[in-house]
This record gives structure tokens, C-alpha cells and sequence, in this order.
């Protein structure tokens, strides 16, 4: 395995897209951890860009402060620790035509190209097929690139006119199996586009390792930005805070070499897939859970709802009863897994909204929760802890239909004309059940539909008796 190092060749970049909170937390970090120790034969740099203008703010202020900014992390107990990142060396700013972007994409010396685009980004059903009635998507397929495939196809054909040389895409979202399913998107991408050239160079040129990323990253509020001035001096225009906690599981495969990240503490292993198992069900599912019922009760942090006795236990049964069954026999601790996540989740210092954990539940049911459910049906167990999850997510919806959410609810990939309809249909919770998006060959089952029944017949006895029907 090449790990760039060594040689006094140029040094390697890596393009990363999505220069979120949740990148300069983690994966930035471990770069400038690395490059700080020294520990390299070779230094990496990071150029970062966004392929929508949403951020535009975030990476002007990036610009002006020439890719540095503070992090914070803090732990379960307060302490918090201020560190200055440098491995962010060049910020693209964002046009609409991604000329900035492609060309920094197309450089001979960028060997990884990572992103970040959250898990409705990838636009993928249970089958890994795209989701062509999407608008963005099918705008791209037409020659766009507001997504990540059609960004990229314009990234890819440029190296390949180029003779820029491999390149590994490197997804470091909450996706099950992301870099396989990547490729599978890719390569059906091109395939619709009729870029058949291209597509035969994406396979020949091109590694897409999967792996698990972990640090719980809120947005951040003004207070960071007045933390890191009064405890660094640095009036810092983009600050970023999160855990202490940090994790990062790759596999190694990669086509045109990588930074050493295991010499500061990143794993790399041959499988991945036990830990973002362990990780989407057991971490990812349960903040979901916890954020959608803290909701309806009237909380407004993560903390608050891992703290509240009610919320805590629907988060601890659907780990113990039904997702530790399930992944047993295990590599890891299950059970302390669990235990060290809602430790995690109630850390009051982190200040982890509803609101962000809350949003793109229509990817999180497909992607976190139905696949417990699918499970427990197969082996012949009513997946009943599981159930409240979705029942929980149910009623928020009604809420969200009602306009009685107390923010506003973002979703990626909800269709709001059908998200809305559930609640116009005569039963609506059938309606819910039969959503082939949501649950794919589940759908319309007796058993989905009963399991959801008697959890949402449980959640109405909870909200009632906690006075928040």
C-alpha cells in the first residue's frame, strides 16, 4: 500500500467538498495532526470547496483567515480545549459554473478527492439505484452539477482529457457501505448520462474505499466565536466546536497513495463494515430517536432528552432489545458501545440541537432504522422497540404537516407534496407504511404496518401522559 510518502516528489493534495462544521472537526483535524508531528515522509495539504452557495460565508471567512481556524472540543465534564488547524491550505470560492472547483479537482497533484454531502446527497434507494425523480438529480443527468455525481463527472472528464492520473473518491458521510455505494451511483450516473468513455475511465482510475467518521459537530453558535477570542486571543471569524470524542475507521484502498492517518490515530482496516454497522444503528439511529421525541416534549437540546428518563429508555431498549441481537456476534463491545454514545449524547457542554439532529429523517428511516426492522422480521421477532422510532418520527411529521414545530424542518430528500399527503389520506399512517422510499419492499406489509401501529399506540399514551398531545 503507497502512502505518498517519502519520495521529495511534490506534495499530494487532497480536494475535499463540503467545507462544513463537520469536516474541519474531523478529517481536517487528523491531517494537521499529522502534519504538526511530523510524522509523514511527505506533507498532504487540503483545498476545499462547495459545490452549492449555501456556505459561501463559511469559506469567505475561511479565505480571509487563509484556511486557518480554531477548534474547540469539550468533554462530558467541561473541559475544553482550544486547537489552531492549518492543513486547510488553499479555499476555492464557489461559482456556478465549478470552474474553480474542477480545476483544483483536475491538478495532477490532487490524489483524493473527499466529500461531505450528507446522507440524502447520494440520492440512492434500498437497491443503491438512483432516485432519477429527483430534481437536482435529473437536472444533472442533463449536464448539471448542483449534486455530487454531476460535480464530479465534470471533475473526472477533466482528469481524463487531462492525463491527470488516478484519483481516489474518498465519501466520508453516514452512508452504510459509502464508498461502495458511491461507486454504484457513479457508475449509474455516467451510464444515464451515455458517458460511456468516462465511465470506463472511473472504473480504471478510480478507488472508492468505505469508511466511518464520528465526532458529534453542532452548528456553531456566536458563544464559540466569544469562547475562542477570550481564551486564545484570535478573534476567529469561523470557528468550529464538537466532542472530544473522535473516530475514523477507513479502509485501505486507495489508488494514488494517502496521508499516514494511522499514526495519529485513525484505523485503518480491511473491513469496515462492523464498526458503521455498530455506528449507523447504535449511535446514528438513537440521536435521531432521542431528537425527534425531545421534540415532541417541548426540549430543545440532545442532551436534555438523553437526560430525560422517558426519551433515554426508548434509545436504550431499541439498542439492547433489538439492533445488539441483530449485529451479534460482534468484533465490538455492543453494550458499551451503547453505554459510551448515550454518555456522549448527554454531554450538556455540547449543546447539540433538535433541530440539526432532527432533520433528513427521510433518509435516516432507509438508511439507520429500517434495516433492524427488515431483520427482526426475518428471524420471526416483532421489532417493537425499533417501532417507536418511525412512530416517533410519525408524529413529529404531523407536526411538521400541521405547522406546529417549533423550528423549521430541513429535509434533502423529502418530497413535501408527499410527505403532506400522508396526513390527507384516509389513514394516514397506512399512507406512511406504504411509502416505497421510505421502507422499499417493507411497504405495505402487515407486519410493518402492525409493529408501527402498536408503537404509535404506545408514543400517543406517552405524549398524552407527558401532556404533549
Amino acid at each position: 500500500m503507497d502512502t505518498g510518502q517519502g519520495s521529495g516528489a511534490a506534495a499530494h493534495v487532497i480536494l475535499h467538498i463540503g467545507a462544513g462544521s463537520f469536516h474541519r472537526a474531523h478529517q481536517a483535524w487528523y491531517l494537521h495532526r499529522l502534519n504538526e508531528a511530523e510524522l509523514a515522509g511527505e506533507r498532504w495539504s487540503l483545498t476545499v470547496g462547495n459545490i452549492r452557495s449555501d456556505m459561501n460565508a463559511v469559506l469567505e471567512a475561511l479565505a480571509a483567515q487563509d484556511g486557518v481556524y480554531t477548534l474547540e472540543t469539550v468533554t462530558p465534564q467541561g473541559e475544553r480545549v482550544y486547537e489552531t488547524i492549518r492543513s486547510i491550505e488553499r479555499v476555492v470560492p464557489w461559482t456556478e459554473s465549478l470552474d474553480a472547483l474542477i480545476e483544483a479537482g483536475a491538478d495532477p497533484a490532487c490524489k483524493i478527492i473527499a466529500f461531505t454531502v450528507t446522507e440524502g446527497g447520494y440520492y440512492l434507494d434500498e437497491h443503491d439505484r438512483l432516485d432519477t425523480g429527483n430534481a437536482d438529480l435529473a437536472a444533472d443527468l442533463k449536464g448539471g452539477h448542483t449534486t455530487i455525481y454531476g460535480a464530479l463527472a465534470a471533475i473526472l472528464d477533466a482528469r481524463m482529457q487531462r492525463g491527470a492520473g488516478p484519483v481516489t473518491l474518498q465519501t466520508c458521510d453516514n452512508l452504510r457501505s459509502n464508498g461502495e455505494r458511491f461507486h454504484a451511483g457513479m457508475s449509474e450516473f455516467l451510464q444515464r448520462r451515455g458517458a460511456d468513455r468516462l465511465a470506463q475511465w472511473f472504473d480504471d482510475n478510480t478507488a472508492c474505499p468505505n469508511s466511518m467518521v464520528d465526532r458529534i459537530t453542532p452548528r456553531p453558535t456566536p458563544d464559540v466565536r466569544e469562547r475562542v477570542k477570550a481564551a486564545t486571543g484570535f478573534d476567529d471569524a469561523c470557528p468550529v466546536m464538537g466532542e472530544a470524542f473522535i473516530q475514523w475507521v477507513i479502509e485501505d484502498r486507495f489508488i494514488a497513495g494517502r496521508p499516514a492517518w494511522e499514526k495519529v490515530g485513525a484505523e485503518l482496516v480491511d473491513s469496515v463494515l462492523p464498526y458503521e454497522e455498530a455506528k449507523i444503528r447504535i449511535l446514528n439511529a438513537p440521536h435521531s430517536c432521542i431528537a425527534w421525541a425531545g421534540t415532541l416534549v417541548g426540549l430543545n437540546y440532545i442532551h436534555e432528552g438523553t437526560l430525560d428518563a422517558d426519551i433515554r429508555q426508548f434509545a436504550f431498549d431499541y439498542v439492547t432489545e433489538d439492533v445488539i441481537p441483530c449485529l451479534s456476534p460482534s468484533p465490538l463491545d455492543l453494550a458499551r458501545y451503547r453505554d459510551v454514545v448515550l454518555e456522549r449524547f448527554s454531554n450538556p457542554y455540547i449543546q447539540d440541537t433538535n433541530q440539526r439532529v432532527a432533520a433528513d429523517g427521510f433518509s435516516k428511516l432507509p438508511g439507520f432504522i429500517a434495516p433492524t426492522l427488515s431483520e427482526c422480521f426475518e428471524r420471526g421477532v416483532t421489532p417493537a422497540a425499533t417501532a417507536m422510532l418511525p412512530a416517533l418520527f410519525f408524529r413529529f411529521l404531523e407536526r411538521w404537516h400541521a405547522g406546529k414545530l417549533p423550528y423549521a424542518y430541513q429535509d434533502g430528500v423529502m418530497d413535501e407534496g408527499v410527505a403532506h399527503g400522508f396526513f390527507a389520506a384516509p389513514d394516514p399512517l397506512q399512507a406512511f407504511a406504504a411509502d416505497r422510499l421510505l421502507w422499499g419492499s417493507m411497504a405495505q406489509t402487515p407486519e410493518l404496518e402492525s409493529a408501527l401501529a402498536g408503537a404509535l399506540a404506545r408514543v400517543d399514551v406517552w405524549l398524552a401522559r407527558r401532556g404533549a398531545v
